[in-house]
């Protein structure tokens, strides 16, 4: 299981500050994050899916799709009694509270972790399709959300430092088996550890980005200077700036 706790920013370009922390407990293409925490969470207050779903807006069935989705993955997490209009009762598993546990401990340290970076990387609309664009930059094409971006606008693009994951190459990931439609290979070039967070320094042409990991996926990766990587992040955490907004913003 991987654990993601991150944070980038780009030599050559502009890397601002979010404050925006977003941990998240990774299984093979499978992401526990801050919305799942909540409705396991509330699956233990309420005593049922039914009642934790209603508490937070969704509906049951998204809930129960979601929570047997997530078990594909981490295993039994909800412990399930038939019966009644509501479903019957629930209750989490051993499994189920150790995961709440695990990233509870991961966004304590993504909070203490202070500014946050976001990579900005300038670049030129080169498709738009729905609310994603495709961008050409320095790193190559990009997928992002944008606003109203039309082909061949100047633009910004803005990657939530708290998006991006870490691969080595040997690990093969395949994008397209995934939500995440950004990936990039590179090439270790540094890594700063730190007491609960390193500093991964990661060149991607002539373009390198700072990725934060845990001292625990450091340790797993077992990362070295030299070793090829890949980086990846979801297009939904990607956004597409016009230059003229962003120029306003500053």
């Amino acid at each position: 299981m991987d654990e993601r706790a991150d944070g980038s920013a780009a030599d050559g370009s502009t890397a601002a500050g979010t404050g925006r922390g977003r941990a998240a407990l990774i299984e093979g293409d499978a992401e526990f994050d801050g919305r799942d925490a909540a409705l396991l969470r509330a699956v233990h207050e309420a005593g049922s899916v039914a009642g934790a779903a209603s508490e937070l807006g969704r509906s049951r069935a998204r809930a129960l799709l979601r929570i047997e989705a997530l078990e594909g993955a981490f295993g039994t997490l909800v412990e399930r009694r038939r019966g009644g209009s509501g479903g019957g009762g629930s209750r989490l598993t051993g499994a189920g509270r150790d995961l709440l546990d695990r990233y509870d401990r991961l966004q304590a340290v993504l909070a203490a972790t202070a500014n946050v970076p976001e990579t900005v990387l300038d670049g030129t609309v080169a498709r738009v399709d729905g609310e994603l664009a495709e961008v050409d930059t320095a790193v190559g094409t990009v997928r992002g959300l944008h606003d109203d971006a039309a082909v061949g606008d100047a633009v910004q693009v803005r990657i939530g430092a708290d998006a991006v994951t870490i691969y080595k190459e040997s690990q093969r990931v395949d994008p397209d088996s995934t939500s995440a439609r950004n990936r990039l290979r590179g090439e270790v070039v540094e890594i700063v550890a730190g007491k609960t967070v390193s500093t991964v320094r990661v060149e991607v042409g002539e373009v390198v980005f700072r990725v934060l990991i845990t001292a625990e996926s450091s340790a797993r990766l077992d990362l070295d200077a030299g070793d090829d990587v890949a980086i990846r992040w979801k297009a939904t955490a990607t956004r597409v700036v016009s230059q003229s907004a962003a120029s306003g913003r500053e």
